[in-house]
């Protein structure tokens, strides 16, 4: 595909053509299990890098899932004559989903990927050709106005959401509509927006070919399209977070200096939230020399809203330079205007003061509290996908923390979270260890080290008795003051209630 304007899309208000179309996907096991046990893993996997000659390899054959392959995975003209045996090929050419390609061969005018939704929904994710997977193939050098489909940024982002039953969620920049069909099923109505209408069209597809309920669809930039009465118990957005010079490419540069695109969206959800609702963002954040990058995403918090933020990748400007220069295609081009386009991005960056970029995720949720909490952390390591019940659960946490003064602390019960393991580490033939630490094996898989009497404290608690008669049991037994040991062990407490180790058992 050149610069130019991209091709017409189906129509988007034939739900009846995109009913058959799904039935006969489905018939034919065009789904994401369907294409695995076709392609096997290696060919599977080389489609989400964008690499195709595997898949067609897997698919010489004329069965009706080899037809459907090569038709929207591939983007190969199929004859006619095949496509109908598995297809209503006229609906679809009527309608748009297909387009003639010669006297007897047909050809998709949109790429459509199974998607398997987090209860074994069979979903399908529409984009504009070769967009499925943005990166290995310099999605970026087709025109601006393309829209994307599935990518790893997508999926995160999925992930970590919060998946408890609602009222009204706010899908912002939707894309291809991931988001907003991930809403739409434990939200009764589902808002989606974006500044690009070519993406509102394509998200309206990718719901009705999913077999999920309309959603909302309004055209605009961030909270623009939303009324000022308006509020909701969910908002979820994967905006266009990419600090570049300029806003070249719409569907990853956010048009505003620096990160001033995320900022702004996360201090404006505050006032769009309902009370106990959850705003979900991923995003980029400067890190500015002679400026802490936490205290920086502490000021981004909007009043009355507590917040998790997690930062899981730092690149320095010249890695991130190379990674957007290369989403873009631009390292395949012109040796000169590659390295012009390199100069202004570091340009932009000394410019500002920028030393690095970090990536992750920031979670609100809109309190009544007097005392917000605000969590900020680096986490770069592996974690269990999905979080959702994760992120709910810290900020339950929170809640019980913020409820409880020490005395009511060690007044409360609790037990040890679910496969948590405990590590000694010493020399070999040491009587005692160094230090013993506690390791989650899931969620955020968080190790933390423990001295003996928190190791002893978590290993009893099983929520039948309270933190200051387990303490005293332990002083007892270690020979210590219990006094003492009350005053001096609630801090280590709320440390493994806040990240997950220990849970209120009341």
């Amino acid at each position: 595909m050149s610069n130019s304007t991209p091709p017409p899309l189906p129509a988007s208000d034939r739900p009846e053509v995109a009913a058959r179309l799904r039935d006969a996907l489905l018939g034919a096991s065009f789904t994401a299990d369907g294409l695995l046990d076709l392609l096997g893993a290696p060919a599977y996997a080389a489609l989400a890098r964008s690499e195709t000659v595997p898949a067609l390899r897997a698919t010489r054959g004329d069965t009706p899932l080899e037809t459907l392959v090569r038709l929207f995975l591939l983007q190969q003209p199929v004859p006619h004559a095949r496509v109908a045996d598995v297809l209503p090929v006229a609906a679809c050419l009527e309608s748009g989903w297909l387009t003639s390609a010669g006297a007897d061969e047909v050809a998709a005018t949109v790429d459509v990927r199974p998607y398997g939704g987090p209860g074994g929904e069979d979903w399908f994710i529409v984009s504009d050709l070769g967009c499925a997977v943005g990166g290995a193939g310099g999605i970026g050098s087709r025109d601006e106005g393309v829209v994307l489909g599935v990518g790893g940024a997508s999926t995160t982002l999925a992930g970590i959401t919060v998946r408890t039953p609602v009222a009204a969620a706010l899908d912002l920049g939707t894309g291809s509509g991931i988001q907003a069909l991930h809403a739409a099923q434990h939200a009764t109505r589902v808002t989606a927006t974006d500044v690009n209408p070519r993406a509102l069209h394509i998200t309206a597809l990718t719901l009705a070919l999913s077999g999920a309920p309309a959603a909302d669809l309004r055209e605009g930039s961030l909270f623009d399209p939303v009324r000022d009465d308006e509020t909701y118990d969910l908002i979820v957005s994967n905006p266009p977070f990419v600090i570049s010079p300029g806003a070249r490419l719409t569907y990853r540069d956010g048009g505003m200096g620096g990160d001033d695109l995320c900022r702004s969206l996360v201090q404006q959800a505050g006032d769009r939230l309902r009370e106990g609702g959850f705003a979900q963002f991923l995003a980029n954040w400067q890190h500015v020399e002679g400026e802490d990058w936490q205290d920086r995403l502490r000021s981004w918090v909007p009043r009355g809203c507590d917040a998790w933020i997690v930062q899981r990748e730092v690149q320095d400007v010249t890695q991130y330079a190379e990674l957007w220069l290369r989403d873009a295609g631009d390292h395949r081009g012109d040796p000169a205007a590659y390295e012009a386009l390199y100069d202004a991005w570091l340009d932009e960056f000394e410019a500002r003061k920028v030393k690095g970029v970090g990536f992750g995720w920031i979670t609100l949720r809109r309190t009544d509290s007097d005392t917000p909490s605000i969590t900020v952390e680096e986490w770069p390591h592996p974690v269990e996908q999905p979080l959702g019940d994760t992120v709910r659960a810290h900020f339950d946490r929170v809640d019980h923390l913020r409820a409880h003064d020490d005395a009511a602390l060690l007044a409360a019960h609790f037990r040890l979270a679910a496969e948590i393991v405990q590590e000694q580490v010493g020399l070999p033939g040491a009587e005692d260890p160094e230090h013993v630490v506690l390791r989650q094996h899931r969620g955020m898989r968080r190790a933390t080290k423990v001295d003996t009497v928190g190791a002893g404290f978590a290993g009893v608690c099983d929520g039948s008795l309270s933190a200051g008669r387990i303490l005293d049991a332990i002083a007892q037994l270690v020979g210590e003051d219990p006094v003492l040991l009350r005053d001096r062990t609630p801090a280590q407490i709320r440390l493994l209630v806040e990240q997950g180790f220990l849970e209120p058992a009341d």
